[in-house]
């Protein structure tokens, strides 16, 4: 404590939160406190970022505007949240862009950090234990993605979302904006993308166009849709051509995690979800499923709010597999929406109940609505573990 306290300025991971001790002493004391992101930002010359955010498909679209970039040719180094630390790639070699995906925790310790292009997935409740449980300080966080653009910057964010709709007028907006859409009309004289009722979205960006037909996507659902328009301008507005772009979203597959088919068996298909740790991430899922669902979820609860899960769980889930410490709030939630409940306390139990639960036609799907660590070291280390248990026993039987 003794060196922090002398410290001139303290960059403090995005794990450690706010209550933590050591913080509370460094704030009191009047030091400085900044993130990574902000430090290693002074020491990046003339390179550019493209730096993603959201509740839900940073990691997709993090990862598809990365590979676009690449495949375009481009000098491009991927990290923040994913990747390699911002901080060794600055340090260890000279990059043209930055493609960063970006925790509500990593925007918090940024100040004069600027991105050239902000990308702004969705605002849906997630982490609130970490703001006071209340959602407004989570959005405040989010928003800080948009911090000193100014007229040379571009900000692609989805018009579908209600939140970043009622924040929007809050704000001086000098940038380009590139807004993208499935379920509203969207116009900007900068740029934009639509989904179409035939499948198809169509992304401009200054003269710039592309169309892509949704059905020959490898990847999947509406969230997937969204993330690809996301991509796809925030490359077109990184100065990549169309036909690049379009060719990289094509052959683009799913992520790891992240509705990962883990294998198929007698008519049972096995699908990890494990990177879905909140609610909004979970209703994507679900809305993507067009078999009937034996669903495993629980963990550490974040302050879930439930019931917009609920719709979908009358109508797709034939049975909820509970796997957590404490699995009390789920039971109570879904008793009366779902007709099978069972309550578990390890995987190989939750395993277990899926395969006894499931029969051909059926979708096993592990979307845990909630964080790992009651029973993991993390969302990999759950779907690692889930995987494994598949090919040991569904697909080697």
């Amino acid at each position: 404590m003794e060196r922090l306290l002398a410290a001139d300025e303290v960059i403090k991971s995005p794990g450690i939160p706010e209550k933590a001790p050591a913080v509370m002493a460094i704030r009191e004391k009047g030091i400085p406190v900044i993130s990574e992101m902000e430090f290693a930002s002074r020491y990046m010359g003339r390179a550019k970022t493209i730096c993603i955010t959201g509740s839900n498909g940073k990691t997709t679209t993090t990862s598809l505007i990365y590979k676009i970039m690449r495949e375009a040719g481009m000098n491009v180094s991927l990290g923040g949240n994913i990747g390699e630390s911002f901080a060794y790639s600055v340090a260890t070699a000279e990059y043209d862009w930055y493609v960063l995906e970006l925790s509500s925790f990593q925007l918090d310790g940024m100040y004069r950090f600027k991105a050239d292009v902000a990308v702004l997935m969705n605002i849906t409740p997630d982490h609130l234990d970490r703001y006071d449980y209340k959602f407004q300080n989570y959005i405040d966080s989010k928003m800080r993605i948009i911090r000193n653009q100014n007229t040379r910057s571009a900000f692609v964010y989805s018009a579908d979302d209600e939140v970043i709709a009622a924040e929007l007028p809050k704000y001086d907006l000098p940038m380009r904006q590139l807004p993208f859409a499935a379920k509203c009309a969207v116009a900007s004289s900068s740029g934009d993308a639509f989904l179409t009722e035939d499948g198809e979205f169509t992304t401009r960006v200054g003269k710039k166009s592309l169309t892509i037909d949704v059905s020959k996507l490898k990847i999947k659902g509406l969230h997937n849709s969204y993330n690809s328009m996301a991509a796809a301008l925030a490359t077109l507005a990184a100065g990549v051509e169309p036909e690049q772009v379009a060719e990289s979203i094509y052959d683009f597959s799913p992520v790891e995690h992240r509705l990962e088919p883990a294998g198929e068996r007698d008519g049972v298909e096995w699908i990890n979800d494990s990177k879905a740790t909140n609610v909004d991430s979970v209703w994507y899922a679900l809305e993507s499923m067009t078999r009937p669902v034996v669903w495993i979820a629980g963990g550490t609860d974040k302050g879930n709010d439930y019931e917009p899960l609920k719709p979908f769980a009358r109508q797709k889930v034939k049975a909820l597999i509970c796997m957590g410490v404490d699995n009390e709030k789920l039971l109570k939630e879904f008793t009366g929406v779902v007709p099978t409940i069972v309550s578990t306390s390890s995987l190989e139990e939750a395993m277990q109940s899926a395969q006894r639960l499931s029969e051909s036609g059926d979708t096993v799907l592990l979307s845990p609505a909630c964080a790992s660590f009651d029973l993991f070291k993390s969302y990999e280390h759950r779907g690692k573990l889930f995987k494994e248990w598949v090919v040991e026993n569904v697909l080697k039987k």
